[in-house]
């Protein structure tokens, strides 16, 4: 099969590998679409050191059962389906009381860290466990379908956060993740979405796609904007979708006392945290990451057009060009946000 070796870094091979062989509880989906995700472009170049060659990456998928193990129930071939970036083991305590994403043998499509290999999904086929898919309707596209496990990122993020009706957000960084942050929160409830962002681009898509007011951090100042905003009291919530210490001491910042911080963001391995400032007012802090069964209601979502992904699709590309993408990418390709590859184009 076709597949996009990352042979060594910053080099990504079109080459040919064996189709991957299927366990009994396994099903080997025939890839239909691929996004690259910022965290392939970081393991393109060796900084995350997640990605070591040789490696298939790629886990943002979504295609057609191609064939089923002799344990699988409930997947036939010809089925429309996405599945999970995380592969959790179904076992351990973790997995047991609902929260996969804490998985203690957890591995992610896609990635080389030590620890273990697991090939993804920028290749024709890969083979993935039954209990991580999801069923795809029909009129749920797989270039959508593959931003699936991003949008699971959001709402995860959103059930994480404490949210009453008419409450006011505020989603600082208006990326990809960002984008889906401000319309899972305002699916729970919220009532106004304030976004943050440096790019003027961004910010306008944010605003295309639910937020009430939009606050360009390069000309005025996110706490004072959202203070005024909200009578000099602060965001009841809000979600840090970057991970830097100065964007989590924003989001700080604009929170009320007793309100809630979600961290989205996962930039830098460690922060500065104005400690006195959460404790002070009391605040609380919640770490969101990746998803716990979130993925069937992402797929409703989609379906029924409550959360948009299509304005985020900058281009889809065949296979072939994968290493180009890359390396446009890496090098900060002007307003480029989510590039989808399709092995069949």
């Amino acid at each position: 099969m076709k597949a996009l070796l990352l042979s060594e870094y910053k080099k990504l091979e079109l080459t040919d590998i064996p189709v991957p062989e299927i366990g009994p509880e396994d099903i080997l989906v025939q890839v239909k679409a691929c996004g690259i995700c910022g965290s392939d472009i970081h393991g393109w170049d060796g900084s995350t050191g997640r990605r070591v060659p040789p490696l298939v990456m790629g886990h943002e998928a979504a295609g057609v059962v191609a064939a089923v193990g002799r344990d699988v129930v409930g997947y036939t071939e010809g089925d429309r389906i996405t599945f999970d970036s995380t592969v959790w083991c179904g076992k351990c305590r973790y997995c047991l009381s609902g929260r996969p994403n804490l998985c203690d043998n957890r591995m992610v499509l896609g990635v080389s860290c030590g620890d273990y290999r697991r090939y993804g999904c920028f290749a024709e086929y890969v083979n993935v466990p039954a209990r991580i898919c999801c069923k795809l309707p029909d009129e749920l596209s797989f270039e959508h379908a593959a931003l699936i496990e991003a949008v699971s990122v959001a709402v995860h993020a959103a059930n994480r956060t404490p949210v009453s009706l008419g409450d006011t957000a505020v989603v600082v960084g208006s990326g990809m993740i960002g984008l889906l942050v401000i319309q899972a929160i305002k699916q729970k409830g919220c009532s106004r979405v304030i976004a943050t962002d440096l790019s003027a681009q961004r910010l306008e898509v944010a605003k295309s796609l639910g937020a009430d007011v939009t606050i360009n951090v390069s000309e005025e100042d996110p706490v004072a904007r959202v203070k005024e905003l909200t009578n000099g009291r602060g965001a009841d919530v809000a979600l840090e979708v970057v991970g830097a210490t100065p964007t989590i001491k924003s989001a700080i910042d604009c929170t009320r006392k007793g309100g809630s911080v979600t961290i989205v963001g996962n930039l830098a391995p460690t922060i500065e945290l104005p400690l006195q400032s959460v404790v002070t007012r009391e605040l609380n802090i919640f770490g969101s990451c990746a998803s716990a069964g979130e993925y069937p209601a992402c797929v409703d979502l989609l379906a029924n057009g409550m959360i948009k992904v299509e304005s985020m699709i900058t281009a889809r590309a065949p296979l072939e060009d994968g290493h180009e993408w890359f390396s446009k990418l890496y090098a900060g390709e002007p307003n480029a946000m989510k590039v989808v590859l399709c092995p069949s184009m």
